[in-house]
């Protein structure tokens, strides 16, 4: 089960900057008991970004945590996550599989409701729980992660402890708002979310499914696709598909003969992708 292994902390900004420049020297340093003073956070902060690297794909293993070729690509490209890309692939690393955030792979799959109180999703969560997993965790557990997951997202308010007022780095994307305890999943456009980040997302699923094509409706209704995870509307979708068409390097193919609507995907890994389109950015941005 993934529940509650966050120690109440959304990821902050520079974190995973941190871990790697220590994990580079030494895989297992999140493990050793004077991490926490080398590193400059609280225990408990360093028991929540040993679950984060993992979570967010920074390193392959939990128990042995080698740097990623993700993590490494992240590091050399974009260290700080300024650009969006970076920020909506590391939330669809959180999204796209049960474990071990499993708040997030319900929230952005399986919750379909677009505005509700933390109240209503914490207890639609519940529900879920005890009709899918044989082992529940206790209900505080799953308001704590409930409350993590949202403020993973919205950003910050004041607040006296200087550590609360860090963003996330995620809360670049603005997939959700809070406003009056009211939050609300964002229609969101697919230059909020990143050509790279789509592509690598496409790339992905086609890897763990092992499907030949793809359609428009795949794409708005499925679980792990642009629709839910991303919020993107089906107009914003085909937008999205019609610029990948002509991408430099790897373009995809978009048939919308007869109305089928079927993305063909170029011949080329996720994490290959990823790493020829952070050299391409960064040409364009020198």
């Amino acid at each position: 089960m993934g529940y509650g292994q966050h120690q109440s902390f959304y990821l902050r900004v520079n974190w995973l900057r941190k871990a790697i420049r220590q994990l580079r020297e030494e895989p297992k340093f999140l493990f050793k008991e004077e991490a926490a003073e080398q590193i400059g956070l609280g225990k408990n902060m360093v028991q929540s970004l040993k679950h984060w690297v993992f979570a967010a794909e920074i390193v392959d293993d939990k128990s042995e945590q080698t740097i990623s070729t993700f993590g490494d690509l992240m590091n050399s490209h974009d260290p700080y996550i300024e650009l969006k890309d970076t920020a909506s692939i590391i939330h669809y690393h959180l999204v796209d599989d049960k474990e071990p955030c499993t708040a997030w792979y319900w929230f952005f799959n399986h919750y379909s409701i677009k505005s509700s109180s933390k109240e209503h999703i914490t207890n639609e969560f519940l529900t879920w729980i005890n009709v899918n997993e044989t082992k529940k965790p206790s209900v505080n557990s799953v308001k704590r992660d409930i409350d993590c997951l949202i403020r993973l997202y919205c950003e910050k308010e004041k607040a006296e402890d200087p550590e609360e007022v860090i963003q996330s780095p995620l809360s670049i994307i603005g997939l959700l708002h809070e406003e009056k305890s009211i939050v609300t999943k964002r229609n969101m456009r697919f230059s909020d979310i990143g050509l790279g980040a789509l592509m690598y997302c496409l790339l992905r699923f086609q890897e763990k499914s092992e499907v030949s094509s793809i359609t428009v409706n795949d794409l708005e209704k499925n679980e792990l696709l642009w629709g839910r995870v991303f919020h993107l509307q089906r107009n914003e979708i085909i937008k999205a598909l019609e610029e990948l068409t002509v991408h430099p390097y790897y373009p995809i193919t978009f048939d919308r003969t007869n109305r089928l609507d079927t993305i063909q995907l170029p011949m080329v890994s996720s994490i290959e992708f990823l790493e020829n389109e952070y050299k391409r950015v960064t040409r364009e941005y020198l």
